[in-house]
C-alpha cells in the first residue's frame, strides 16, 4: 500500500523538529537558508507533497471553486469553463463543475452539495427553470462568496458578468432588416431569465426603430430553455403554420439555435427559405444546411472575468460591500453556414 512521506518522516531523517520542517517547507523567514535548502532538497528527492486536507483545515480554505451551469456540453458554457479554469489553476484553485440541465430542482441540489463540500466560492449561471433564488441567497447571506455570470438575478447584491444582450439582439435584427426581412419572429428562452428580457427588449426596440409593428403572436417562449426538443419543435411548427408567417426567426440562445435549426430541417418545406439569426457559440451550426447569422458571446472572457472577481471576494481581508456588473461586447457573424 502506498504511504506518502510526511513532515514527521522528514524531521526524523534530518534530525530536526516537525515545526522546523513545516516552517522550512513554507519558506518561513524564521528558518536559516542552509536548513531551508536542506529540507526542500530532501522533500523533493523523496517526492513529498503537502496534504491538501490538512492544509485546508489549517487555513480554513479548500482551494476549490464550485461552478454550476446548465450543461458543459453547451459550447458557450464549455468556453466559459475554459476561461474559468485558465484563471483558477494559475491561482492555485481547483474547479468542481456541476450541471443543472436547466432544472431548478437539480440546481438546488448541486448548489447545496458544493456548499457542503466546503468550496471557497461559487460561480453560477441560473437554470432556465429557476425563479426562486432562496437557495443561493441563504449561502450568500451566510458569507459564501458567489459570482453570477450570463444568467443573473438582481435579487441580491454580488458581482455579475454578462454580455451585451440587448445590443447583440439589436444588431441581429437590424442585419435581418437590412437584408429585406420584415416579418421577424422571436424564439425566446424562459421569460423570467435575465438574458431573455434583455434580448427581447433589443428585438422589440430594433423593430420599432424601423417602424415595424411588434406582434406578440410572433414571439414564442421555451420555458425549459431548449432542454426539451419537443418544446422547440412545437414553437417552430407554430411559426410555419401561421397564415402570414415569418420570413425570419431571431433565436435567443445557443441551445435554442441548434434546436430551431433541427426543427426547420425536419418540418419546414423544401422551398421554405426562412432566414435565421440568433445567439450561438456553437460550431455545430456549420453542419446545418441553412443560412444562420449568429451573435457570438465572449464566453472565454466571461469565465475569466467572473473567476477573477470571485477570487477577489475569497481573498479579500475585509467585507466587500461594493460590487461590479461587467458587460462584455458581442460580435455579429453574418451568414455562417456550410450551405454558402
Amino acid at each position: 500500500m502506498f504511504k506518502p512521506i510526511t513532515i514527521k518522516d522528514i524531521a526524523k531523517a534530518l534530525e530536526l523538529s516537525s515545526s522546523t520542517v513545516s516552517r522550512a517547507l513554507s519558506n518561513s523567514y524564521e528558518i536559516n537558508e542552509k536548513t531551508r535548502i536542506r529540507v526542500l532538497e530532501y522533500a523533493e528527492q523523496h517526492h513529498y507533497s503537502r496534504n491538501p486536507i490538512a492544509l485546508s483545515l489549517r487555513q480554513r480554505r479548500s482551494y476549490s471553486i464550485g461552478v454550476v451551469v446548465c450543461e458543459p456540453a453547451n459550447n458557450f458554457f464549455s468556453q466559459a469553463i475554459n476561461g474559468i479554469e485558465s484563471v483558477a489553476y494559475s491561482k492555485g484553485y481547483h474547479v468542481v463543475i456541476s450541471q443543472s440541465h436547466d432544472s431548478y430542482e437539480q440546481e438546488v441540489v448541486n448548489v447545496q452539495h458544493l456548499a457542503n463540500r466546503s468550496v471557497d466560492g461559487l460561480l453560477i449561471s441560473m437554470s432556465a427553470e429557476t425563479k426562486d433564488f432562496t437557495h443561493i441567497k441563504k449561502l450568500h447571506l451566510g458569507g459564501l462568496p458567489i459570482v453570477l455570470f450570463d444568467r443573473v438575478t438582481d435579487s441580491f447584491e454580488t458581482h455579475k458578468v454578462t454580455s451585451a444582450n440587448k445590443a447583440g439582439a439589436i444588431a441581429a435584427i437590424k442585419s435581418l432588416i437590412e437584408n429585406g426581412y420584415r416579418k421577424i419572429a422571436h424564439l425566446a428562452n424562459a421569460p423570467h431569465l435575465s438574458i431573455t428580457k434583455e434580448r427581447l427588449q433589443g428585438y422589440k426596440e430594433a423593430l420599432q426603430e424601423s417602424n415595424i409593428e411588434v406582434q406578440e403572436s410572433m414571439i414564442r417562449y421555451c420555458h425549459h430553455g431548449g432542454r426539451l426538443q419537443e418544446e422547440v419543435n412545437d414553437a417552430v411548427k407554430y411559426f410555419l403554420n401561421m397564415e402570414d408567417g415569418p420570413d425570419a426567426i431571431f433565436v435567443a440562445s445557443d441551445r435554442l439555435s441548434i434546436g430551431c435549426l433541427k426543427a426547420l430541417n425536419e418540418f419546414a418545406p423544401k422551398d421554405n427559405h426562412i432566414e435565421i439569426a440568433g445567439f450561438s457559440n456553437s460550431d455545430v451550426i456549420d453542419l446545418m444546411k441553412r443560412r444562420f447569422s449568429c451573435i457570438r458571446q465572449p464566453a472565454f472572457d466571461m469565465g475569466r472575468v467572473a473567476m477573477n472577481l470571485l477570487i477577489q471576494l475569497i481573498e479579500s481581508k475585509v467585507p466587500v460591500t461594493e460590487f461590479e456588473s461587467v458587460m462584455l461586447d458581442t460580435q455579429l457573424l453574418k451568414h455562417h453556414s456550410s450551405a454558402d
